[in-house]
Formats: structure tokens, sequence, C-alpha cells
């Protein structure tokens, strides 16, 4: 007779399981917790203790960690030394190793959790058992999930647990380890920057493509839920989304959480193209799209209200890839949900404020990782740096566009009033070009008289403040900090524009 052992914090479908193990003449060895929920069930089973002749002990801290269960596992079958060895010690051989791990990840997860409650949820025993039996898997079948109950049951009654199916399985144990082992690692590291950073995640769904059809991908999410996230969004409506979707709805999502008032931003291809702000949702669309009602044409908008019928009326009459929201109202969804592919998602907003784990990003042969750029550029922090000084609703506008260049890839410049913006020049190699984009998009705006013009980095000479003067505009932000700020200073001072030093550069590359 084969026999298995098990011990498992997670009890669901263990009974079925293991009436199958005891129909495919197992028998069972188990702990603890398991050992109650399987006798209660009328399932012989051979307690822990009688193989180790030894008790639990310190609360069950130590019970498996044993060379009678680690000799049994880890014996090699076609070994005749260790076969001679279990003879010798009266071992017998542990054929199926199911175990799953302490909840340590749930745990941490609980608001009010304790660092003594948390560790008390590091599992030694369990990963010791999957790992022995998984380096042995051609002679012990090791399952970790209880989702793969029914195939492994399957397999033995069909007798197709084979060398690639039991190493299917090993492999399985080795992520979930590394995984389980990462989670406490990271938990418990207090350095912000430690010497091994190991990031562990979970798939979330496979993608049709990448940027392009001939790239592969994946969508992969934290370990611990993220609210106010594209991972934690919940799709309403519409197609599955692809690669560029989530990298532009990420950057949606960054971008309206700086705003507090009733916003709808409007992206594509990870940079804004419109932004309107007012008292009412539906006017903050107004203002959004007319910002660039060109560009907005299959963009991905985020409103931080729910929407309206008004305002999904106004939206539905446009080629849109995604809308995001906290929610729709009824009516409103109802008309927005007659495009079959348009996808409708929402999002906690309640949650858009809670501070955001660093930005990493891969490069060859390593990965990036930094804060995000969260700072408040704080109009009692600027210096006027010209001899014309802005008003209280210039240093307004000044402090939109602020909130805007941090999402707009560099050399970056935004034209705009004190809620909408005019015009946008991202991703250009020269800022001089960067600034004739965004000056051209903006001088056709209605509201180009109270235009203001954000930089997101330091002007590296004068032209790109006496362009602008000569195209109308009239105040100038930027962070300063060039060998050559003199001359943009001088520059302004010859034009009379208001030029601040907002002391903050907000590259985004």
């Amino acid at each position: 007779m084969r026999r298995a052992l098990l011990s498992v914090s997670d009890k669901v479908g263990l009974v079925e399981f293991a009436q199958t193990l005891v129909s495919q003449d197992f028998e069972i060895v188990s702990t603890g917790g398991t050992l109650a929920v399987l006798t209660a069930a009328g399932i012989p089973t051979i307690p822990v203790e009688e193989v180790t002749h030894f008790p639990e002990m310190l609360d069950g801290r130590v019970k498996t960690l044993n060379p009678r269960v680690f000799g049994g596992i880890l014996a090699r079958r076609d070994n005749p030394d260790h076969l001679q060895t279990l003879q010798e010690h009266v071992i017998a051989p542990i054929d199926l190793v199911c175990v799953n791990l302490y909840p340590f990840a749930q745990t941490i997860a609980q608001a009010d959790v304790t660092l003594t409650a948390a560790t008390e949820q590091i599992d030694i025993g369990g990963p010791s058992l999957i790992r022995a039996a998984a380096k042995n898997y051609e002679d012990v079948l090791v399952v970790c999930d209880p989702a793969d109950y029914d195939q492994v049951s399957q397999a033995l009654i069909e007798h197709t647990d084979d060398r690639l199916f039991r190493k299917h399985l090993a492999a399985k144990v080795f992520h979930h380890t590394a995984h389980y082992d990462a989670v406490i690692a990271n938990y418990l590291t207090d350095e912000a920057k430690p010497e091994t950073l190991t990031l562990t995640y979970q798939r979330k769904q496979a993608l049709r493509y990448g940027e392009n059809p001939q790239q592969t991908a994946t969508f992969y999410q934290t370990d611990q839920p993220v609210p106010f996230s594209i991972a934690a969004a919940k799709q309403l409506h519409g197609k599955p989304l692809s690669y560029n979707n989530i990298k532009d709805a990420d950057a949606g999502l960054g971008l309206i959480r700086e705003f507090s008032e009733p916003t709808v931003v409007a992206l594509k291809h990870m940079n804004p193209c419109g932004i309107g702000t007012a008292t009412s949702l539906t006017t903050a669309w107004d203002k959004c799209y007319a910002a660039d009602s060109m560009s907005i044409f299959g963009g991905i908008i985020v409103l931080n209200r729910p929407v309206d019928l008004a305002t999904a009326t106004k939206m539905h009459h446009l080629f849109l890839e995604i809308i995001i929201a906290p929610s729709f109202d009824d009516d409103a969804y109802d008309v927005l949900a007659k495009k079959k592919n348009l996808r409708l998602l929402t999002v906690d907003f309640t949650t858009a404020q809670a501070p955001e784990a660093d930005e990493v990003l891969s490069v060859r042969g390593g990965l990036l990782r930094q804060e995000p750029d969260t700072i408040n550029d704080d109009p009692a922090n600027f210096q006027v740096v010209s001899h014309a000084q802005p008003t209280a609703e210039q240093l307004q506008a000044v402090t939109f566009g602020l909130k805007a260049i941090k999402f707009v890839k560099s050399n970056a410049i935004v034209v705009n009033s004190a809620t909408q913006t005019l015009g946008i020049g991202p991703g250009q190699m020269n800022r001089i070009d960067a600034v004739k984009i965004a000056v051209g998009k903006a001088e056709v705006q209605a509201d180009y008289d109270q235009a203001v013009l954000i930089s997101d980095a330091f002007f590296p000479m004068d032209d790109c403040v006496e362009y602008a003067a000569q195209h109308g505009i009239t105040v100038i932000a930027e962070p300063g900090g060039s060998i050559r700020d003199d001359d943009s200073i001088a520059m302004a001072n010859e034009y009379g524009i208001s030029l601040i030093f907002t002391g903050n550069r907000h590259f985004r590359h």
C-alpha cells in the first residue's frame, strides 16, 4: 500500500481528495486540524505521531520535522542504499505529499495585524515537506494547490501521473515557495534599498499580444491587492483589455488622482491629450473634449465622479477605447453599453490618495526602481524671477498645469488655463519643438488669453521663452537650474513675461 501525507491549512476539497486517495490504495498520514477533519469524515488516518514516535510540540511548531517523515519522502526508490537505510530504520516510504501553507499573505492583508501575529503565520514544516517531495518528484507526487486536486485524482485513477506530470507539479512547488518566501521577506524588510530585491506577482490574464501582434504578453498583478489600480478594476462591458490599453489606463489613473474636483482626463499612448476640471462632470467633459477634439478619438477616458446620463450621452458620440470611473448610473451604462467593444471599468476611487508603491521598470539585464513622483508643487515655494508678477488666477493655472505635466512624456510642455489643458507638446527630442507643438495647439483655443506655459524641466536657452512670448504667452513656469537661467530671465523681462521657477523637475521618460 502506498502512503500519502496530508497537512493543509485550506480544507476546501480535502475530504473528497482523501477519499480518492483511499480508493487508489493509499494509506493516509495526517496532522492536527487536517487529521480532525478526515477522522470526522470517516476516513482512516494515521496520526503523524505514530510515524515519528514523537509528539507535536511548541504549539504545533514542530510536528513533521523528523527523519521518519523526511527519510520517507527523500529516499530514491532506484537507489538500493537508500532503500536499505529505510529498512534499517523502519521508515515507510511516502509516495504523495499534499500540503498547503499557512496563510501569511492573507494575514498581513488585515489592517490591524501585528508583527507577532504575522510571524506566527510563517510556515516552516510545510515548505520543507513540499520542497523535499518536489526534489524527489520522480518518486513522490506533490500537491501544493487545492485547485490541482481534480487533475491529480484523475491522473491517479487513469495512471497518467507520469514523469512530466510530476515534474510540472514539482516546478509549481518551487514557484509557490519562492513566492511565499518573497512575501515574507518583503514584509520583514525595513530598508528602502535592500541589497537583494525579490518581487513576486500572480498571473492575472494572458493577453492576445503585446505592443504589437508579433509580441506575446501576460498581465501579472501584485500579491497584495491595490484597490486603486487597473489590476483591481472591475470590467463591466466590452472586449478584453490589451497590453497597450493596460498601460494607458494605468497612466490615466495616476493622472486623475492629482485632482479632487470633478475632472475628466483623456489619454493617448500614455500621454494626456485633454484634461478638464469644473464644478460638474458634464462641464469637465466639455473642457476635456475641447482641449484636443482630434486626438481624443480612440482615447482612454478617466472620470473621478460617477458617470451620469448627460456625460455618457456626449461620450457615446465618439469612438473611445476605454472609460474608467467610480461607477456608472444605470441609464448612463445603458447608453454606453450600446457599443459592444467599448470597455467600461470601475475602480475604487476612495483609495485614490493611498500611498503608492515604488515604480519598477525592466531593462536589459536588470531592473530600475524609484519612488513615484508625488511631490506637491506648492506656490508658496515658487520663486518669481522676473520683474512681472503673476496674478492669483495665473498661479492657480500654474498649479493645474504642474499636475498635468507630471504625466506627459519628456521633453514636455503644457499650455493651460486654470481648469483646462489647451495644448500639450509631449516626447520631443528638444524643448523648443515641444513648445511649438503645445503653443500651436493652444493658440486656437477660446481661452488662450488665460494661458500659462509649463515646462517639465529647465530651458537650456532662451529661445523657448522668446517663442512663447511672441505667441502671446504671459506666464511661464519651469524648474530653473540651467547654467543659462539668466538668459531666460532676461528674455522674460524683455517681453514683460512672468517667469516662475518651481524648483521641481518632472521628467517622465
